[in-house]
Order: C-alpha cells, then sequence, then structure tokens
C-alpha cells in the first residue's frame, strides 16, 4: 500500500524540523497524533521511516527517497495558506449591496456614512436592483447584501426560504394617497386619514399590472366596494407623483418613496392594510465577508431612527419630511458610528 499525501508531508516536516515535536507544532498537533501517523505511514510503506535517537529524529533512506515528493507538497500547501490568506484580506473589506430605488435612496446611504467612519478601507459596490430579483443575486453570489420590498406578505415565507439565505425585515413601509394640491380632499383637515371608498369616482395613477403593489391596490380596491378608473400606469413612484402634479389623477405611493413633488401633497390612510414591508437578504453564512453582518446592523439602527421619528408606522397620525428623517438618520448614525 502507497503512501498518501499527508504522509509525504509529514516526512518532509520531520526532515525540516529534525523532531517528530517540531513536526507536530508546524502541523498543529500534539507529538502523540504525529507519532501515530508515522506509525500508519510506516506499516502502510512496510519499512522504517525515521530513526529516533538523543537528538531528534532523521528519515531512513527509504524515507530519504520519498521526502522529496514531500517538501513539494509542503511547499504547495503554504503556497495555498498564503493565497487564501490573501482572498480571505480582500473579502474581508469587500460588500456588494443591491437595493431597489427607494431604499437606495433613503436606507442605505446613512448606513453607509456609518460604515465608511468605522471602515474607511471597506470596498463597497452598490448597484440598483428591483425587489423581485434582489434574493436571486444573492443566492447566486452577484450580491452580499440586497435591500427588497415586498407586499403584504415576505416574498418568500419561510419554510420555502432557500436554507442558505436569510430574510432580515427591517421595517413597514406603509402605504398613503398623493393628491394634486387643488383636490377638494386636500383643502380638509390634514390629519384626518382618507379611506379609499372616498375617492372611488377619481382617476388613478397606478403600478403597472402584474406587480405586488397593484395586486395590493386592486384587493384594496374591491374591499372599498369600487373599480378604480385607471388613467396612467407606470412602473415608477416617481413617476406617479409627477403625473398627480399635473391635476388628472391620485395615487397610491409608499411613504418612504414620497418626492413631494410641486403640485401634489399627500394623506394618510385609514385602512391599516396598505404597506410594504422592507427586507434585507444574505446569505445564511457570510463568511467570509464579515461587512455583512456590520451593514445589516447598520441598516437596521437607520430603519429604528426612521421609525422613531414616525415616517412608517402604520398607525402614525402625522408624517414627517422625508429629507429631514434623512437627514436624521445620517446624523444618527455618524455619531454611532463614532462609539
Amino acid at each position: 500500500m502507497g503512501m498518501d499525501p499527508e504522509q509525504l508531508r509529514l516526512l518532509a516536516l520531520i526532515d525540516r524540523h529534525g523532531s517528530l515535536t517540531g513536526a507536530a507544532h508546524a502541523l498543529g498537533l500534539t507529538p502523540a497524533a504525529v507519532t501515530q501517523q508515522l506509525a500508519r505511514a510506516e506499516r502502510d510503506c512496510g519499512v522504517p521511516l525515521v530513526a529516533r535517537g538523543p537528538r531528534g529524529a532523521r528519515l531512513t533512506p527509504a524515507a530519504n527517497a520519498l521526502v522529496g515528493y514531500g517538501h513539494v507538497i509542503d511547499d504547495q500547501v503554504e503556497a495555498a495558506n498564503e493565497r487564501w490568506a490573501a482572498l480571505i484580506g480582500r473579502w474581508s473589506l469587500r460588500l456588494r449591496i443591491g437595493a431597489f430605488q427607494a431604499a437606495a435612496y433613503h436606507l442605505v446611504p446613512p448606513a453607509l456614512t456609518a460604515l465608511r467612519h468605522q471602515r474607511p478601507d471597506a470596498d463597497i459596490s452598490v448597484m440598483d436592483v428591483v425587489s423581485i430579483e434582489g434574493a436571486d443575486q444573492v443566492a447566486n453570489g452577484r450580491l452580499d447584501l440586497a435591500v427588497i420590498a415586498s407586499w403584504s406578505t415576505p416574498p418568500t415565507p419561510p419554510p420555502t426560504l432557500p436554507p442558505h439565505l436569510s430574510l432580515h425585515t427591517l421595517l413597514v413601509d406603509p402605504m398613503v394617497v398623493v393628491l394634486p394640491d387643488d383636490h377638494p380632499l386636500a383643502a380638509g383637515d390634514p390629519d384626518r386619514p382618507l379611506r379609499l371608498a372616498e375617492l372611488a369616482e377619481e382617476a388613478w395613477v397606478v403600478i403597472l399590472a402584474g406587480t405586488a403593489a397593484r395586486d395590493q391596490f386592486d384587493r384594496a380596491a374591491a374591499v372599498a366596494g369600487f373599480t378604480p378608473r385607471i388613467r396612467f400606469q407606470t412602473e415608477s413612484y416617481d413617476v406617479a407623483q409627477a403625473l398627480v402634479g399635473t391635476g388628472f389623477g391620485v395615487a397610491l405611493v409608499s411613504r418612504l418613496a414620497l418626492t413631494r413633488v410641486a403640485g401634489t401633497t399627500h394623506r394618510e390612510l385609514a385602512e391599516t392594510g396598505l404597506y410594504r414591508r422592507i427586507h434585507a437578504v444574505t446569505a445564511a453564512d457570510t463568511t467570509p465577508t464579515p461587512l455583512v453582518d456590520v451593514f445589516l446592523r447598520l441598516l437596521r439602527d437607520v430603519a429604528e431612527d426612521i421609525d422613531a421619528s414616525g415616517a412608517t408606522t402604520v398607525d402614525a397620525a402625522a408624517d414627517t419630511t422625508t429629507d429631514a428623517t434623512v437627514g436624521t438618520a445620517v446624523s444618527h448614525l455618524n455619531h454611532l458610528s463614532r462609539r
């Protein structure tokens, strides 16, 4: 029976260090464990491989015939370890983030500001992703973390979420109704939530059919007892609000996505079930990219800061300005990052 690579490497280490104890230290083993490995190698070869003496250990002629191969193996192992250490060093600084538009504008920048103060050497990239693709981008290794949105239910609720992915809910983002600023309902009490039924006769600017956001709106309109008269369809909340500003319709928009474009105002909704959840998707095991855990914690801090300001709680009676909310989050996280 021939020798395996580990046995050949053991001979090389005994030759290099001149003792079984030295070889044991190099391998991170006990001398007793190395003695057992050597005994097994000698049984496999059928001849003595090491002669022990008062000054240590030396290889026998039979072992000397093989030790050169062991040195090649040991050199390759050392080279692989050095290469791995270099890779781990790079990966430990790498963070590839994906986020849908509103999150990329409101959630990600404050967290990145804090991360820059904590880890100025971080190698960061950010890309726009649509929510339905975020989990797949993490699953296939293109992203380390994706910020996605879901309406009413998580995108892939356990136990069907792939075991190698984790879903972390960050906050609840309620829907509000955006009106032309000269709309009759805009002249009423700004703190009075509107019921969808009050808007049954309006022309609507809606998200494109076939999306989760549109499905939620259609269900809510049916519950409110009307079929919406749709004037415009778009895939963008920004476009929807710009169209509302022309005075030709009203729209449901996530509060986090409010742009407060000229010619518009917004009101809370009396319906409590109209909202989206915002999640972070990560690999279940983030090694060797430890910045994922750091950035996830910072995202949660941003979400808590926004939530504490009253900007994204479902039952909030009044809104705060988006710019003020983001500014508060940045200030708060800059303070956190220096603790």
